[in-house]
Order: C-alpha cells, then structure tokens, then sequence
C-alpha cells in the first residue's frame, strides 16, 4: 500500500504557477479479479499470474501497453481489471487529477473511475466482488486521485473462445475508452472482447483417403450389381 503524502499550500501554488511537465506514468497498483479469483500487487508476482494472461507487451513500471487473456471452455465469464497510476506525483502531487469516460460500453462491459480507496473511494472494493458501478467519481472540477477499472462479462458455448485485450496508453483510443487527467499528462484505458467460434477440423489425408476409396467402392457395387440385373 503506498502512503500519500500532504503537500503544503505553498508548495502546491508554486507548483501550479510553474510550467507542467509532460510525463508518462508510473504504475503504483493493480489488480484482476478473474472469474471470482482475485491477482493483485499486494500478493501476487507479476510471474505468477495465471497462463491464459500474456502480458508480454506490458510495462509493469509505467503501466502502459496491452494485456490480453484467452478463455476457451464453454461457461459463464466476469472479469475485471484495476490500475492506479500517479504522474510525477513526487512533485506534482497526486490529488490534483480527474477522470473523463468517452463514448458508450459495449453490451457486457463495465467500468468505473474512483479515489482508489486510500480516503473515499470503493473501486477497489467493487473490483474485488466484482461488480464495478459505471460511474466516474472523480469528474473535472472535482479533482483528486484517480484510478479506474474496467470489466467484461459474457458467456462462451461449446466450440468458442473468447480474447479480452487490455490497452492502457497515451494514444487516443477509437471506441470506448476511460482517460486519467493530471496537469503533467493524460494517459487512457480500453478493453475489447472479441468472441469466435473454433472452425470445425479439417479430416486428416489419410482419412480423407479412406473416405474416396469407400466411396468409389461403392459405385462400383452400384455398377456391379447394374450389369447383374441387365
């Protein structure tokens, strides 16, 4: 658990009549909460995380790039993920930032932005029974720490998978997306689920074999039997 620190008023005014600095962040929390079990920094490595997350293309120190999850058993799926980043808050404070929620989820998707739970905030404790409240507690003009979540929930049948991509960057996603703001930088949270079924297999050659020379002996009864009654 990191430990905040109170800036005095005259160091925060010195800080806003200053020139912002224009910084990626620096990732301070996480966690998952995958189908009721929970992975969080307080308890579990980053390499312990379970085999159907590749997080190969992930900053664990800025909190930046993509995370996806692979699911392939039929049954019901809740997933959700949890990031708290500061931005310089060494010197730029960490009470000073709000949150922004651009455009519409998609069906199943769910979200929230929230003080991290350090004073007021109950994102983490939504994560952690799942059930995020799409709703943004930290709007401009009531700025403080931020932090935000994102889910998904779904069903897969037989015979389908499923691919959840988590991207966390300082691009401007497409679809829908949440943004953290701090006067020093602004960084965004996406998700996607993409749902297909597997293709049915393809008969092996030697199978396929078999099948034409059961086929053709049959016609060739067929014709046999043709000649037989003529």
């Amino acid at each position: 658990m990191k430990k905040k620190q109170v800036f005095s008023t005259t160091i925060i005014l010195i800080l806003f009549l200053g020139s912002p600095t224009w910084a990626s962040p620096l990732l301070v929390d996480w966690a998952f909460n995958d189908n009721g079990t929970v992975f969080s920094a307080a308890d579990t490595s980053t390499n312990a995380l379970p085999g159907h997350f590749n997080t190969d293309s992930f900053d664990w120190n800025t909190g930046l790039g993509n995370i996806t999850l692979n699911y392939d058993a039929a049954g019901a799926y809740s997933f959700q993920a949890f990031f708290d980043h500061e931005i310089v808050e060494g010197t730029n404070t960490y009470f000073n930032e709000y949150g922004e929620v651009h455009s519409a989820p998609a069906d199943g998707q769910s979200w929230e932005i929230y003080e991290p739970g350090w004073v007021f905030g109950d994102i983490y404790d939504n994560l952690l029974a799942g059930n995020l409240d799409n709703l943004n507690g930290v709007p401009q003009g009531s700025e403080d720490d931020v932090s935000f979540a994102m889910g998904w929930d779904f069903t897969l049948s037989v015979g389908e998978t499923a691919l959840i991509t988590l991207t966390l960057s300082e691009e401007v996603p497409q679809n829908f997306y949440l943004a953290q703001v701090d006067p020093s930088g602004i960084h965004y949270f996406s998700s996607s689920l993409e749902i297909q079924s597997s293709p049915s297999p393809v008969p092996e050659p030697a199978t396929i074999l078999l099948f034409g020379t059961g086929l053709i002996g049959a016609v060739g009864i067929r014709f046999k039997n043709k000649g037989s009654s003529n």
